[in-house]
């Protein structure tokens, strides 16, 4: 399954437009410490002490170069649900992804040890948000973008931004974002994707 390169973001105004990022793309600090193994119900244990220690990992992470990094959440499973965007954007920011990853494992590492945290992972996408996606890509498909595919549990996605649309899957214009079929398609579809983008909170994650 190739990577999402669009993740679907509301902005002020309430219309949707794309932006850039993959779930675990170039640009999220791997922070990969021995013995963490994120997203696994066996890395830390689950409830209230691997919530715990989750939050100290997190704490420790916006206290040293990512100060707007949420703490990851737990399922009922104990699988463990990511920030990955505000990683990514504090990568960019930085302008030096592997000594901000040097900084908060110098930092942070023996709480991301203990927490069994591996932030650029996700889990797999739970069955809420994958019929959400799958209703947003049939809109789009119906609506001028032939090319979308239903997404998978599989499929890549960005907690709080839902899935996206691969560069295969937008017309071949060179426009991205901007061409005025996906523009129409996103506007014609915005209930739908709403729908998908609110699947993919932190919050709704953690209640799968």
């Amino acid at each position: 399954m190739k990577t999402r390169l669009l993740a679907l973001a509301l902005v002020s105004t309430g219309l949707l437009a794309a932006c850039s990022a993959s779930p675990a793309g170039p640009g999220v600090p791997t922070l990969a410490v021995s013995g963490s193994a994120a997203g696994s119900s066996g890395a830390g244990g689950s409830g209230a002490d691997r919530a715990a220690a989750l939050h100290a990992a997190a704490q420790c992470i916006r206290e040293h170069g990512v100060p707007a990094y949420q703490d990851p959440v737990l399922d009922a499973e104990g699988h463990v649900y990511t920030d990955s965007r505000s990683l990514a954007d504090a990568s960019e920011a930085a302008g030096n992804q592997s000594g901000l990853e040097a900084r908060l494992r110098d930092a942070c590492g023996s709480l991301i040890t203990a927490a069994g945290l591996q932030p650029a992972d996700q889990p797999p996408a739970p069955p809420a948000l994958v019929q959400a996606g799958v209703a947003a890509a049939q809109c789009l498909r119906a609506n001028g973008l032939p090319n979308v595919t239903d997404p998978t549990s599989a499929t890549p996605f960005t907690p709080g931004h839902g899935f996206g649309l691969t560069s295969d899957e937008l017309p071949q214009t060179g426009a991205g974002k901007a061409d005025p079929t996906v523009q129409r398609a996103f506007a014609a579809c915005r209930d739908k994707l709403d729908a998908e983008v609110a699947q993919s909170t932190l919050t709704a994650l953690a209640h799968g």
